[in-house]
């Protein structure tokens, strides 16, 4: 028998063969006459390299018309946000001469032509493009305004500083018991000193009242006060006031350099001011400490020209025989100067 001829697979491509995007597989598989009979036919054709399908014209000018849109949008979009960019309405001001209504000439060229261009290419291909809605032209922003500099107030300039005051001195320990008396008359020193005139008579200072009457029998006139004082250099030492006095104080009344204690008349006698014994029963110059001196003397004693150099301090005018020398003594317990007590 002859053997069956079959067609052998030509080498050149037929002309209703696939697109040349399309290859044919290499391995087609067995076919029902055998897995041997391609390769009895010839060798297997070699592939052709694959290509890439081409695009219909409509489609290549779709893509073109879409880029160019892109592209337009973005440069007009550029413009419109370009601050010295025209707006519709400026656009719609420019006269015949392209002037724009302040006088200065603008150039609105450039917009229309890539309006116009852009128009023809969307038209060939075909597209249709909805009207965008115009951009408000953004006004240029006013710079910011610079905050106004806070003017720092000026610092008040230190006032110069006084000193305090200096607190007031203190009132003085003692003062003058005979500052009142009108028509004062010193007389002489004896066992205390002796005045004339009339007034009220006050305490040397803080005291307590120790004896208070007017009808003593040892003294002309009958007066006799004493005052042990309190304060000062000569605390804890007894004053007498006596003879022409009427008393205005009590046994045991706490008194001070402002307090009356008695009023002086004018009688026969006067006053007679001065130390008095501890226990306030006489003058200091009958004690024997002071030289056991009564009222016979020798005068002036020692301890009566004491209480007349106190006074003098405090400012009563000195006796006439201040100056002269004293007999008796002074007791340890009494100051020998009054200078300090101001």
């Amino acid at each position: 028998m002859r053997p069956i001829q079959r067609p052998a697979v030509s080498r050149t491509s037929a002309r209703h063969r696939k697109p040349s995007g399309y290859s044919v597989p290499e391995d087609l598989g067995p076919s029902r006459h055998g897995k041997h009979a391609l390769a009895a036919s010839g060798p297997k054709p070699s592939p052709e390299p694959r290509r890439t399908p081409r695009l219909a014209r409509p489609a290549r000018l779709a893509t073109v018309a879409g880029a160019a849109l892109a592209v337009g949008i973005a440069a007009a979009t550029a413009i419109a946000s370009w601050p010295g960019a025209p707006t519709r309405s400026t656009l719609g001001q420019v006269d015949a001469a392209g002037r724009a209504p302040g006088g200065g000439a603008r150039s609105v060229v450039a917009p229309q032509a890539s309006d116009r261009l852009l128009a023809e290419v969307v038209a060939k291909a075909g597209l249709k493009v909805h009207a965008l809605s115009p951009r408000p032209h953004a006004s240029p922003s006013k710079p910011a305004a610079k905050p106004k500099p806070v003017r720092s107030q000026p610092r008040p300039k230190p006032r110069p500083t006084t000193p305090p005051p200096a607190p007031p001195p203190p009132p003085p320990v003692y003062l003058n018991p005979l500052r009142a008396i009108a028509g004062l008359i010193p007389e002489r020193v004896d066992m205390g000193v002796d005045f004339g005139g009339a007034g009220p008579i006050y305490a040397l200072g803080n005291a307590v009242i120790t004896n208070a009457t007017a009808t003593s029998a040892g003294w002309p006139g009958g007066g006799w006060i004493t005052y042990q004082l309190t304060d000062g250099p000569a605390a804890g030492l007894q004053v007498y006031v006596a003879e022409d006095v009427t008393p205005t104080v009590q046994v045991g009344e706490q008194v001070t350099s402002s307090t009356v204690i008695a009023n002086m008349y004018n009688g026969a006698a006067g006053i007679e001011t001065g130390w008095a014994m501890p226990d306030g029963s006489s003058a200091e110059s009958q004690l024997a400490v002071a030289g056991g001196i009564s009222g016979g003397g020798p005068f002036p004693t020692v301890i009566g020209l004491n209480f007349d150099d106190l006074l003098q301090v405090l400012g009563v005018p000195a006796a006439p025989n201040s100056g002269q020398a004293g007999f008796g003594l002074l007791p340890s317990n009494y100051p020998a100067s009054w200078a300090d007590i101001k």
